[in-house]
């Protein structure tokens, strides 16, 4: 009776009270509830442990292979984007190119690679030349038939340049027997400059 009081407590009078005592009494009389032997439990647990596990781990193999076919997509997309956008690096033809004597110590190698929509990207190699200051500066030319045809780029050198990569491009169809000269121009001058590296 007094566990009964400490759990109802006061509060609770008349017939309330009464219905209330009459299931303590029978749960005290019915006593615990027998306990499930040791390998029952354990069986019991690793049952619902398996129900568990099978019932989640489809949805998980279906979200790691969606997973997966997704990056195997975006990874192939992006290697045959950047195959068919990048250039080429291998060099279709390369010119060394020595200075003369408005520049004796200069010397480059300007390596032509294959034309991508038509556009042909180069790449200057050179060291050797004397600073110049606006508005001079340094200009690659397509040399065609023996003279300056067309620009490809200009650079100046504002500081010692040991072979420093620089890069242009031509715009233009080349034709067998085309060369490059790099030429020194004044901004505002006609023609091509003074030639200060010419092919070997």
């Amino acid at each position: 009776m007094n566990d009964f009081n400490e759990l109802i407590g006061a509060d609770v009078t008349g017939e309330e009270r009464q219905r209330l005592l009459g299931v303590h009494e029978l749960l005290v009389e019915a006593g615990p509830p027998p306990e499930l032997p040791d390998g029952l439990q354990r069986g019991y647990a690793f049952t619902e442990l398996r129900r568990l596990k099978f019932r989640y781990q489809p949805r998980r193999v279906a979200l790691l292979a969606a997973a997966v076919l997704v990056l195997g997509l975006a990874f192939t997309a992006g290697l045959a984007t950047g195959l068919g956008n990048k250039p080429s690096t291998a060099a279709v033809r390369q010119i060394a190119l020595k200075g003369t004597t408005a520049a004796p110590h200069a010397e480059a190698t300007l390596d032509v690679q294959k034309a991508v929509g038509g556009n042909w990207p180069m790449t200057l190699q050179v060291s050797g030349l004397p600073r110049v200051a606006a508005p001079t500066y340094y200009e690659v030319w397509l040399v065609r038939h023996g003279k300056p045809w067309a620009p490809c780029g200009e650079f100046v050198v504002s500081k010692s340049l040991s072979s420093t990569p620089l890069t242009f491009t031509a715009p233009y169809s080349l034709q067998p027997g085309d060369t490059w000269v790099v030429t020194r121009h004044t901004y505002g001058q006609s023609g091509a400059g003074t030639t200060v590296l010419r092919p070997v």
